[in-house]
């Protein structure tokens, strides 16, 4: 069953044993930002449960208040790295394959969580949100600071022997905060009143994480049309508004676009090719030629009055038609790390559904 779920794919020089990844989540167990020896059994029993490329959690760069949470792991410093060296070595030896996803949280607050950061926390403009402050508006050197550590961390994660690496420039993070019109204001040329012009930041980081990690080595990024707190917000308006921001992000080196929605049944533009349109992926790869990943409830049970089948038949419909070429799955994989096992032997009644309560633990 869902053959289409089990076809390798070529990043590259990286070739994956099916299209399913695991996506970024957010864990906080990481004391002092350092991952430990649970945090690799936790990665390893996603390879032995079938996952073809895993997508670490987001780990933070070296700037001083890149982080919202004390237990958000930290992708710099000897500590930290040489727990990442233990996380991946773990992966590897099951057969697995992994990127980190590097990250800086810009002004969002952490969730759940009154502890701040040491240092300044940092933003285009000093916002959170139109008319919200929060922060300070980066300098020129703080954005050249931010670009080479994001380029320090990619660095690190090739030396390390991950096998990709991914930015993540979605969900109002620092990046995120770039492109959207309320949050960014700068006058200097990383502002502008166009998304390609607010793209300014974002691709010159990617050509220094390129330069970072060389010519053959896979680099995504993440992006988003929505925001923290705001899932019918639109970044890009219409097909073309999306091309102009993403095309420049894949000519800077970019080989594959996960693009983050809530529902990834959900047209991305309905009122340009109906209800049942491409999502968000499909129009990325139309629009740039890039690889692109889907993600977006895979899996999960659907809400009261939705239309979403948990049989996957319609997603796997789209992966033949070659709409996207790789499917991330969160809260499924979460709950149970055997879903991909479960999946291919077509045995759901064997799969353990996603609970909230599981967040809580590294299952």
């Amino acid at each position: 069953m869902f053959h289409s779920l089990f076809q390798p794919c070529r990043l590259k020089s990286l070739t994956l044993e099916n299209r399913i990844v695991m996506a970024p989540m957010t864990r906080t167990f990481a004391p002092g930002g350092v991952p430990t020896r649970e945090i690799a059994d936790y990665y390893r029993r996603r390879v032995e449960g079938g996952v073809g490329l895993i997508i670490s959690e987001g780990a933070v760069v070296d700037r001083p208040a890149a982080r919202n949470h004390p237990g958000i792991p930290l992708f710099h410093g000897t500590q930290a790295l040489d727990g990442w060296g233990q996380v991946i070595a773990e992966v590897h030896r099951a057969g697995g394959k992994m990127g980190p996803q590097i990250w800086h949280v810009g002004p969002e607050p952490g969730y759940r969580t009154e502890w701040m950061p040491d240092g300044k926390i940092e933003s285009p403009s000093g916002l959170l949100e139109q008319g919200r402050p929060r922060g300070s508006a980066m300098t020129e050197e703080d954005i050249a600071d931010t670009i080479a550590a994001f380029a320090s961390a990619a660095a690190s994660a090739r030396a390390l022997g991950f096998d990709v690496l991914e930015i993540h420039g979605a969900h109002g993070y620092l990046i995120d905060k770039f492109f959207q019109p309320e949050t960014n204001l700068r006058t200097d040329r990383y502002g502008g009143e166009s998304l390609k012009q607010r793209s300014r930041f974002a691709a010159e980081l990617i050509r220094s994480v390129r330069h970072a990690v060389g010519p053959d080595f896979p680099l995504i990024l993440r992006v988003s049309q929505w925001k923290s707190g705001d899932f019918d917000y639109r970044l890009a308006r219409t097909p073309q508004e999306l091309g102009d921001w993403l095309m420049p992000l894949v000519e800077a080196g970019v080989d594959v676009l996960h693009c983050s929605q809530r529902r990834f049944w959900e047209a991305a533009f309905p009122e340009v090719d109906g209800e049942r349109g491409l999502n968000l992926a499909g129009w990325a790869k139309k629009t740039t030629g890039a690889t692109t990943i889907t993600v977006g409830s895979v899996g999960i049970r659907p809400e009261p009055g939705c239309e979403h089948r948990l049989d996957l038949t319609g997603l796997c419909r789209r992966l033949d038609r070659e709409e996207f070429d790789l499917v991330a799955v969160g809260r499924a994989i979460l709950s149970d790390p055997g879903w991909p096992m479960k999946l291919r032997a077509g045995d759901l009644d064997a799969v353990t559904s996603f609970d909230p309560a599981h967040v809580a633990t590294l299952a």
